[in-house]
């Protein structure tokens, strides 16, 4: 055939031809993503649980049928009866999953003999380790700030005291009642205007002095002042606080059998490395947190994705993430539940030898699912699995196709009820996902109601404020499970909580100093435009020849000082 006539030449034959390439084109891209692998393709940056193939967020609700459920119970699909796979045959047989025993206790690991009101749980978690901690890094970290911005005298800065543990109860007190009582701005719940006028906060503490805390406040070190290299820890501004918290429920409390695992947001606009974008989420920007939980809301560990740099992000991150926050838990037949973010037949394998069941919804284009399950066609309310190695992996049919994987329950329909109470057949691992699962959003729901939301805080206070919250709830989830008397409601709690920390009669503030404060300043500047160096005192004093630019102007002899640590030693 002639090539000109060819390339003029009309009718359908192009595009009929364009329209194969497309199809052959989407088949190959279909292929491909069957055979992925989650942990190893799937983009961390975006990801969450809510970015989704199939919305499995709440089951129960979503996948509800619209008219009523036929007495008779749905059939089993029964299609082809094996099918292979990279890691073992599939059998549509049922088999024997494994029946590890549940070998802890749930009880609390200390005493609670006495423990009869809030303020005692409330102690329990906000430990007098815990307050010190808070102390001397603010003090610290106010020091810094002192030598950074200098003696102006229009600066809050430079009236600074040290703060104490007291003070550093009523400075949370009163962060935890903006939580309850919501103002646009912090300086108005200083103002005198009518409108305004609450006198719980100008009474315990005075509008500058709260500023200043707020801005002193700090959880650790900051190295950058000490002229030592950053870490490779992107998190130590706020790893003593996730160490404390993690050891701290670990060591006052073991959890019953039924455990869940999801991940929190906390918001977050500004500019980090780390900052998460979800799109199906309300507050698209934060700080993604993931939390090992009981079902009923309970936090008992949780870690911060800061990106595939950290020891939890990069190849097998789900797995990575899974196994650190389970690490004290495995071998002990816990039951964890998860949503399809988490969920695969590798991890499932990883987590049956550990001893560990695992159940929950399923993305039927993760690696090693059966194609059997993936290409089944089924009419509502139908289901389809498939057994390998001691993992059920199986797809029900509701208003659309739900995947599911566990190690614990077989592909058994059970009669259940949604929330609506109306009655529905459903696959038992569904049921049972659904039921542990359903509680674990109110610990975001819980936040909600009483947030420190304030766009001007720095990203490690925001999470630092966070855990104080998060073992603020803790204590009351603890009080309500064993202290004898009836249940009270998160804001009875809180307000119990405040009582005893703002006491009705509060010690009125004193404006005079009792002792004098010590605070570095630098010697004034010389013929080169630098500061003057002189011999520290104390150095010398050890037979060391050191100079330095700061010095002591409140003590009598003004003694030159370097600045770390001998300052700090010689004003002990």
């Amino acid at each position: 055939m002639n090539m000109d006539n060819t390339l003029n030449e009309s009718g359908p034959s192009r595009p009929k031809r364009l329209c194969s390439m497309n199809r052959n084109y989407e088949q190959q891209i279909e292929q491909m993503l069957f055979n992925s692998d989650s942990d190893e393709n799937y983009d961390f940056t975006d990801s969450g649980s809510e970015y989704e193939f199939e919305n499995t967020e709440q089951v129960s609700d979503d996948f509800e049928s619209d008219t009523e459920i036929a007495n008779n119970v749905p059939s089993v699909n029964t299609q082809s009866s094996t099918n292979t796979n990279n890691d073992g045959d599939w059998q549509e047989e049922e088999i024997e999953l494994s029946n590890f025993p549940f070998i802890k206790r749930n009880e609390m690991l200390v005493p609670i003999e006495g423990k009869i009101n809030p303020i005692d749980y409330f102690f329990m978690l906000f430990d007098e380790h815990f307050i010190k901690l808070l102390v001397d890094e603010t003090n610290n970290h106010a020091e810094t700030e002192f030598l950074r911005v200098g003696s102006a005298p229009r600066s809050r800065i430079s009236d600074w005291k040290p703060t104490d543990k007291d003070e550093m109860l009523t400075f949370i007190a009163l962060i935890i009642h903006t939580g309850t009582i919501k103002l646009n701005r912090l300086n108005d719940y200083w103002k005198t205007h009518h409108l305004f006028n609450f006198s719980c906060f100008s009474n315990y503490m005075s509008r500058d002095r709260f500023l200043n805390l707020l801005r002193c406040f700090h959880f650790a070190l900051n190295i950058e002042t000490n002229n030592q290299n950053l870490p490779e820890d992107r998190l130590y501004k706020i790893r003593p606080l996730i160490t404390y918290f993690n050891n701290k429920m670990n060591t006052i409390y073991y959890p019953k059998k039924e455990l869940s695992l999801d991940e929190s947001m906390v918001l977050w606009r500004g500019r980090l490395q780390f900052r998460q974008y979800i799109q199906n989420k309300h507050h698209k920007y934060g700080i993604k947190l993931y939390m090992l939980t009981e079902p009923h809301g309970l936090v008992l560990k949780f870690a911060v994705y800061v990106g595939v740099l950290d020891d939890l992000g990069g190849k097998g991150h789900v797995a990575n993430v899974v196994l650190h926050l389970m690490s004290e838990k495995l071998n002990n037949g816990h039951a964890l539940y998860m949503d399809n973010f988490y969920n695969s037949f590798d991890l499932a394998s990883k987590l049956i030898e550990k001893k560990t069941f695992c159940t929950g919804t399923l993305r039927l284009n993760r690696k090693n699912t059966p194609q059997d399950v993936v290409e089944s066609k089924l009419k509502k309310g139908e289901t389809a699995a498939r057994y390998s190695q001691g993992v059920m992996i199986g797809k029900w049919k509701d208003k659309r196709d739900v995947g599911y994987i566990s190690t614990e329950f077989k592909n058994n329909l059970i009669l259940s009820k949604n929330r609506n109470g109306k009655e529905q057949f459903k696959p038992e691992p569904i049921s049972n996902y659904n039921r542990f699962m359903s509680e674990i959003d109110r610990q975001d729901q819980m936040h909600s109601y009483y947030p420190f939301t304030r766009k001007t805080i720095r990203w490690y206070k925001k999470i630092g404020i966070h855990i104080i919250q998060m073992l603020l709830m803790n204590s009351f989830y603890l009080y309500n499970q064993y202290h004898t008397g009836p249940k009270i409601s998160l804001y009875d709690f809180r307000l119990s909580i405040l009582s005893e920390l703002l006491p009705k009669n509060p010690k009125p503030r004193s404006f005079s100093v009792s002792h004098t404060n010590h605070f570095p300043k630098t010697h004034d500047v010389g013929k080169s435009g630098r500061p003057n160096r002189k011999r520290c005192h104390l150095c010398y004093s050890k037979g060391i020849r050191k100079d330095t630019t700061y010095f002591c102007p409140s003590c009598p002899e003004k003694p030159s000082l370097c600045h770390q640590p001998c300052f700090k030693n010689v004003h002990k």
